[in-house]
């Protein structure tokens, strides 16, 4: 007898339509799995036939072979489990056929029959409505995550005897209302303020820019200068996410498996601080079956690099393409998977390896490691860099004041959110969210210049230069100083400003 029911592979956060078949037919007994599985999935018949024994249910002596389609597709991960056991159960005539009609299956076994919660499930719940399903049928454990999806019924079961007694309609599971989804429009409480920061407040004004167009940021200081503590505090003054970016970052969770448990939607924007020995692999994201690296977990947030120098020369180049196209291509022998990346980096590095040049009663490096510390950071990578900032040593003065910094997390939200949604309704018919992804087609007619910053323009290229990307990123960067002041045109103050965040790597960077 034959048996079918849908389930779903993940390639990178998307999900691909899977259908396990089972066919149990009279000869020598066997359990063969067919479908270029991995041994992962493989595991799914002992899995599978310990479950059942345990549930009461043993499978018959007979040949049972499970198929999973498309043949030339690697399958992967444990959530094979349920559908495998439902293909099979309704091959032996235990729970009806129209049971799984238009239903999307998945969920790992234990040996004793539990349902375990496993990764993946909400870009799977997706990918059932889209191809016109009408319920999924998932762990207890993934409820929260799956109804986030509005239009589809979810079925959360814990138990495979749960699961049989809902197929054969003996034991109607209660349905509890559809979740709602809250979309806060009040910024997320932190633990941090950048009210804690005495001093540094250009350093701030950089920071602040920086937010209201999701620019890149470079910090260059001393070690001890608050450059950590400024980049821990910038999503403090990022604006909460929309409903979609919170679909887009929560998806990307569920996939990597650091989805809370128990959570449905996440709504703070990412923070990402990988130690500076980080690999290539782990950055980017890898693994013979590809998951996303710390650039995709931080993407609609903040990618913060500490000791940028100190990074391995390939881990930084690797930042480039996601930098560049906002998104990641990882190509491996089973498939290809892309990985969206629009991710907010923010750097910080020390000027030199001891850490304080250009005090020259405190820095002893010769002019040979000063040019070999600074060249670890190629200018390919600095031109993706919008603002470059110098963050100094903090006066003794600023370090014992005991009022409170003119600067601090809520006003600097009410002007970024203020800037924001000047971009939103001056991008409001394009793909576009922020200043720092308009495209170079589109930059003649959002950064337009008044004279006076046409002339400046004209004269700082040749004086400074720049690469083409290097006079696009400046042009970007003051189309955003432009919105906080309020002004629909860029005028010489504002250009004049953006481009003193070219200067600072002009003092560490012979170019």
């Amino acid at each position: 007898m034959f048996s079918s029911v849908l389930s779903a592979a993940i390639y990178g956060v998307e999900a691909v339509l899977v259908r396990v078949e089972a066919d149990v037919s009279d000869g020598l007994p066997c359990f063969a799995m067919v479908g270029y599985v991995s041994s992962q999935v493989k595991e799914a018949q002992d899995r599978v036939r310990t479950a059942l024994r345990n549930t009461n249910l043993a499978l018959p002596p007979k040949r049972i072979t499970i198929n999973l389609a498309p043949a030339d597709l690697r399958k992967d991960g444990s959530w094979f489990d349920l559908p495998v056991a439902a293909a099979v159960l309704g091959a032996m005539g235990k729970i009806p056929g129209n049971s799984m009609e238009n239903t999307m299956v998945a969920g790992e076994l234990g040996l004793n029959g539990a349902i375990q919660s496993v990764s993946g499930i909400l870009p799977m719940v997706l990918k059932a409505k889209e191809i016109g399903c009408t319920k999924c049928i998932i762990p207890k454990g993934n409820e929260n995550e799956g109804k986030v999806v509005a239009g589809i019924q979810i079925i959360a079961v814990d138990s495979l005897s749960q699961f049989i007694a809902f197929c054969n309609m003996k034991e109607p599971l209660a349905t509890e209302p559809e979740l709602q989804i809250n979309i806060e429009t009040s910024q997320a409480d932190y633990d941090v303020d950048f009210a804690d920061v005495h001093g540094q407040e250009a350093v701030k004004r950089a920071a602040l820019i920086a937010a209201a167009g999701f620019h890149n940021l470079l910090m260059i200081g001393p070690p001890g200068t608050g450059k950590t503590m400024i980049a821990k505090r910038i999503p403090t003054i990022l604006p909460m996410m929309a409903q979609q970016e919170q679909l887009e970052v929560t998806r990307i969770y569920s996939v990597a498996g650091l989805l809370p448990e128990g959570a449905a939607l996440l709504t703070r924007r990412p923070f990402r601080a990988p130690h500076h020995t980080i690999s290539p692999q782990a950055l980017a994201g890898g693994g013979r079956v590809p998951q996303p690296g710390e650039v995709t977990l931080a993407h609609r947030g903040v990618l913060f690099l500490d000791e940028l120098p100190e990074m391995g020369k390939r881990s930084m180049e690797v930042l480039r393409q996601p930098l560049e196209e906002r998104e990641i291509t990882v190509s491996r022998l089973y498939g290809t998977a892309r990985f969206p990346a629009t991710t907010m980096l923010v750097g910080a590095m020390n000027p030199c390896a001891c850490g304080y040049y250009p005090d020259l009663n405190k820095c002893c490096c010769t002019p040979t490691s000063l040019n070999s510390y600074a060249g670890k950071i190629s200018q390919p990578l600095l031109d993706r860099l919008d603002l470059c900032v110098e963050v100094p040593a903090i006066s003794y003065r600023d370090l014992r004041k005991n009022k409170e910094s003119p600067m601090n997390s809520q006003q600097m939200r009410q002007a970024v959110e203020k800037a924001l949604d000047i971009q939103k309704e001056r991008y409001r018919s394009l793909d576009i969210c922020f200043n720092s992804e308009i495209t170079g087609a589109d930059l003649n007619e959002f950064c337009v210049l008044d004279v006076g910053a046409q002339k400046l323009l004209e004269q700082i290229f040749d004086k400074m230069g720049l690469s083409a990307r290097a006079y696009h990123r400046i042009l970007k960067t003051a189309r955003t100083i432009a919105d906080l002041a309020g002004s629909e045109v860029i005028q010489k103050e504002h250009l004049s400003e953006a481009v003193c965040y070219r200067s600072p790597d002009k003092n560490f960077w012979r170019i």
